[in-house]
């Protein structure tokens, strides 16, 4: 018996046209049936032009591929592609987001003069000495004394933070924020974070437990920090 699975099955939508493709098909039977289909259901030249969404599942296809796609919907039709979405991603990419996610433990002092540079959190075990930096796309954990200069969110992350055990820095910069020495404490805090505060448009320094407040989301090693 002939196997009359579709390839790529259409449904309308409130804004348009939704395309499913068969992930098992291979991509020159959907593009055979993909030009059948947008020639059977093209709008008339009086009507609107139709807003298309691609539905790949878990296949992935290079932007050659995608434009190859994206010409048979648009060329000399009604139809405009606004988004062609698939479940998987590039390994780079994935691997790079992964990086981005973890927290990186580092065992080591940071001294006068040296740069620790990491994409994702950084957990610093060991201190932070006067004239040393710390930078990190994402938040900056120290357990130990912070003196220097710290840089949380360096990507533009305005959500990320600083937290450490002991702070009295030189410098703390969240995104493209800064707050110099004369902004803490002559004497230095303990067990607390830098965050920018939208209301006051700065950096601010607060206890750890004003995370789980002003975040939605946290991370239970950060619940282990605000509960000392």
């Amino acid at each position: 018996m002939q196997d009359l699975k579709q390839i790529i099955t259409i449904k309308g939508t409130r804004d348009g046209l939704s395309l499913f493709i068969d992930e098992d098909a291979s991509f020159e039977e959907i593009l055979k049936e993909l030009e059948e289909k947008i020639q059977y259901s093209k709008p008339k030249q009086d009507e609107p032009v139709v807003s298309v969404k691609v539905k790949l599942g878990d296949r992935y296809v290079s932007e050659d591929k995608e434009e190859q796609i994206r010409q048979i919907i648009t060329t000399d039709q009604r139809f405009q592609v606004i988004g062609i979405d698939s479940n998987l991603i590039p390994i780079n990419d994935a691997k790079r987001w992964m990086d981005e996610s973890e927290v990186k433990v580092i065992n080591r002092v940071v001294r006068s003069g040296q740069i620790l540079e990491i994409q994702g959190d950084l957990l610093l075990v060991g201190d932070v000495n006067p004239g040393g930096r710390v930078i990190a796309s994402g938040n900056i954990y120290i357990m130990g004394n912070l003196l220097g200069v710290a840089h949380a969110g360096y990507h533009g992350d305005k959500d990320a933070f600083i937290a450490a055990s002991y702070m009295k820095p030189t410098q703390l910069r969240i995104a493209d924020y800064i707050s110099r020495a004369p902004d803490y404490e002559s004497d230095g805090v303990y067990m607390e974070c830098g965050i920018i505060d939208t209301d006051q448009d700065k950096i601010t320094i607060d206890s750890l437990k004003v995370l789980s407040k002003k975040r939605k989301e946290i991370s239970g090693f950060e619940r282990r920090m605000n509960n000392g």
